[in-house]
């Protein structure tokens, strides 16, 4: 793995646990709050899970868009051609 990707993966993995953390946090301290309603009759915790959900899927393709095709195969180094 080129330390380039390995670098772009610790730092996508910090933003995660910076939103991640957030969510930890409003349940630790303010639980209730978890339940006031934000979004067409959904609630924090919900609308929160789900932004969870699409925020590790967008990262992933951030992740694969910033380290280009090194997975699939693009990385030749040492191979004969």
């Amino acid at each position: 793995m080129k330390s380039g990707s390995s670098r772009y993966g610790l730092v996508l993995f910090f933003v995660y646990l910076l939103f991640y953390g957030g969510f930890v946090a409003i349940n630790a301290i303010a639980p209730e709050s978890m339940e006031s309603t934000v979004l067409s009759g959904l609630n924090i915790a919900v609308v929160y899970g789900f932004a969870l959900i699409f925020g590790a899927v967008l990262l992933s393709a951030v992740y694969g868009f910033l380290c280009g095709d090194a997975g699939r195969g693009g990385d030749t180094e040492g191979v004969q051609q």
